[in-house]
Order: C-alpha cells, then sequence, then structure tokens
C-alpha cells in the first residue's frame, strides 16, 4: 500500500497519495498529534510526515497493513506496557488498519514527548 514514493512537500501532498480509508487514518493520526501538541510544526522528513518542536517529535507514515509511529525510543520505552498490544520495536510501533487508532495512547504519548523536547531545549540553554 505505500504511495508511489515520489517526493513530497507536505503533510496534504503525503496523505492524498493513498486510497481513501488510509487517508482517513492519516488524518485522524495528524488531528490528534495537532490536537495535542498545537506549538509543533508540521514538515517532511525522511519522506514521512513530522512534527518538530525544538527538534524532531513525531513521524508517521502509512504501509501496506499498518500505520507506523515513530515517537523516538524514549517515546517507546516510556509506554512498553500499554504498547506491548502492538507490534513495536526501539523507536516505532504499528498500528494495524484493522483495529482503531488508540486515540489516547498517542496523545500520551505525544505530549510525553513535548515535555520531553521542551526539558531537553532548556537544558542546553543553561
Amino acid at each position: 500500500m505505500e504511495s508511489n514514493r515520489k517526493a513530497f512537500n507536505s503533510i496534504d501532498e503525503y496523505i492524498a497519495s493513498f486510497p481513501e480509508e488510509v487517508q482517513k487514518r492519516l488524518k485522524e493520526l495528524r488531528a490528534i498529534i495537532k490536537a495535542t501538541a498545537p506549538e509543533a510544526e508540521e514538515r517532511i522528513s525522511y519522506q514521512m510526515p513530522t512534527f518538530t518542536l525544538k527538534g524532531n517529535l513525531v513521524h508517521f507514515a502509512a504501509h501496506k497493513n499498518h500505520i507506523g509511529f515513530y515517537p523516538t525510543p524514549s517515546g517507546i520505552e516510556e509506554f512498553k506496557d500499554e504498547l506491548s498490544a502492538y507490534e513495536n520495536a526501539k523507536g516505532s510501533v504499528r498500528f494495524p488498519f484493522d483495529r482503531p487508532l488508540p486515540y489516547d495512547l498517542i496523545r500520551k504519548i505525544v505530549a510525553f514527548r513535548v515535555k520531553e523536547n521542551l526539558q531537553k531545549a532548556g537544558a542546553k540553554k543553561k
């Protein structure tokens, strides 16, 4: 299901390259991230939708059977118990298309990453 692998200039362009049902899920995920981290900036990085706030916050991408969510290794480690219901690795988790997105868990992970990035940025200033 991966999109046609062209170079994307925006998250809108990325989302539009997928079938309608996948677009719906990608839009839902994007909305959750934006609501949880309204000060974060959107961009394309590694040809994936990316949110940044004092550095990379989270990435996401659609694949054949799942949406990959990439909240860095610290985001996975912090929520490893809650993420155990999903296939995950050091810095990523797979949300399969045959299950609803775990909205509350995504919100908690994004909020954790916002706090983590802001703390790191504050520590660098000292």
